[in-house]
């Protein structure tokens, strides 16, 4: 079973993930084929990782049955600068209207916090996902 003990994350790690970039995140289906989604993501103060999603997709089922994941988060202006992490959930947050919440700030995090948008986003069945950090890859060069 993998080490499921925070990862310190460095400041100029903490830095990069701190702007707006997507995430390609990966599961493990149930036949143990890997599965992934580009996402949207924020990370906490606690150096946990928030994600979220429409129900029902792939990845959230995924990562109810095996919590194990990994984020790949990569440079949108030099693609060879990049982390990767992997995680586990230590939290599902299951009531609607908070994972509706969610999704509202992350569209404002992404600049994409349009009326139209947030009246969709409020109308959708949500879930979010609290990622601890277990492993640090990082490819900044710093």
């Amino acid at each position: 079973m993998a080490d499921s003990t925070a990862a310190a994350l460095p400041g100029h790690v903490r830095g990069f993930l701190a702007a707006p970039r997507v995430a390609a995140l990966a599961t493990a289906g149930a036949d143990g084929a890997p599965h992934q989604a580009v996402v949207w993501f924020r990370l906490e103060p606690d150096d946990t990782i928030l994600v979220n999603s429409r129900q029902p997709r792939r990845w959230p089922a995924d990562l109810r049955r095996d919590a194990r994941v990994s984020l790949a988060v990569v440079d949108e202006v030099d693609g060879f600068r990049w982390v990767g992490l992997s995680g586990i959930v230590v939290h599902v947050e299951d009531d609607v209207e908070r994972s509706r919440d969610d999704i509202v700030a992350l569209a404002e995090r992404y600049d994409s916090a349009d009326p139209e948008t947030i009246a969709t986003f409020r109308r959708q069945p949500r879930i979010s996902f609290r990622i601890r950090v277990t492993g640090v890859h990082d490819h900044l060069g710093t």
